[in-house]
């Protein structure tokens, strides 16, 4: 392909003479990126955390990546699947990423319809933050600790959509805890808050920094945590320590092995090494940029990077399941 040849002319003896990363990204950054646009898919609608963090990175990556702007592309749709079936087959030049949930994890493990992707294959470029789950309750719900949680009569906890990442795991933790619980799913956004406002339902269970403004506010309260050590409160029992079958282990351990990893970004499949370099370099130079780390912290929203190389890792270990693991998954997120 003529792109991809053009690339490597200004790019490969720099990566052959094995220079340092920096130096082989400001490399492929003159000779390619210089003067273009970049698409960034963001697999959501407008607003949100996806659509934050996306957004957020595109006014700083082009600081350190020299193209001449980058645009905000939303792709929402079933559960992030169309942004990320979007992304997997757009052209491999470096000209456009995504970011997108780490439910896809899930959805690729239990073969979810409509999927045209492999997490495998993508060409992951990092994440921008590390997403610990709690379990929250209403002030009002007079539950504070695991063993009312446990004797609660009628327990209602809302959730997204059935088959999102915090669908299958509140259906986990409904499985390992062995809680007598309603799951009522299909909430957008602030609709849980309100929904637990009004009385309708008692808790969720969420990405810790989405539930802190709410919490903050007294009208909820922590208590749970998976993952505690990135979930960024003290003195909140883990999940973990109420769990000892096996299997139910094996389940719990996905969960955490996904909230290691958040706000993930990816390019398509077999984006040329020193292009994909250049987008790993910039992306963490961004991601330390002081600039983004203030409005972040105004926001209330963690920033938390990783390397794509460690992404890739990362994603290589959750999808490498046993049988009965998958087979103990499928039954946790099957509807009722």
């Amino acid at each position: 392909m003529v792109w991809l040849r053009r690339v490597l002319k200004g790019t490969l003896f720099a990566a052959c003479m094995a220079i340092p990363l920096t130096a082989a990204a400001q490399e492929a950054d003159s000779k390619y990126f210089r003067d273009k646009t970049l698409t960034y898919i963001v697999a959501t609608n407008p607003g949100g955390g996806y659509d934050y963090y996306g957004r957020l990175m595109a006014r700083y990556l082009p600081n350190y990546l020299p193209v001449a702007r980058v645009i905000v592309r939303n792709v929402p749709g079933a559960g992030h699947i169309i942004g990320a079936n979007t992304l997997s087959v757009a052209r491999p030049d470096g000209l456009t990423i995504g970011i997108f949930n780490t439910g896809l994890i899930y959805s690729q493990l239990l073969g979810a319809e409509g999927i045209r992707f492999d997490l495998a294959r993508l060409s992951w470029i990092g994440k921008m933050a590390g997403e610990g789950r709690s379990l929250i309750v209403t002030t009002a719900s007079g539950i504070d600790n695991m063993d009312e949680l446990r004797a609660t009569d009628d327990l209602r906890l809302a959730a997204a959509g059935i088959g999102s990442a915090a669908y299958t795991e509140t259906r986990i933790l409904v499985r390992v805890l062995g809680l007598d619980a309603r799951l009522i799913p299909g909430f957008i956004g602030s609709e849980i808050e309100l929904s637990m406002l009004r009385g309708e339902v008692h808790g969720t269970l969420s990405v810790t920094s989405t539930q802190a403004p709410f919490v903050e506010s007294g009208a909820a309260k922590y208590i749970l945590a998976i993952a505690g050590e990135r979930s960024g409160i003290e003195g909140v029992p883990q999940v973990r320590d109420y769990v000892s079958d096996p299997g139910d282990l094996r389940l719990l351990g996905l969960v955490e092995t996904l909230a290691a990893m958040g706000r993930l970004t990816a390019g398509p499949p077999d984006i040329p090494a020193p292009i994909l370099n250049a987008l790993r370099a910039a992306f963490a130079a961004a991601l330390n940029d002081p600039g983004l780390r203030a409005e972040a912290g105004r926001m209330q929203v963690p920033v938390e990077p990783g390397s794509g190389e460690d992404v890739a890792r990362m994603i290589a270990v959750a999808l490498d399941q046993p049988p009965e693991t998958i087979a103990l998954l499928r039954e946790a997120a099957e509807e009722y």
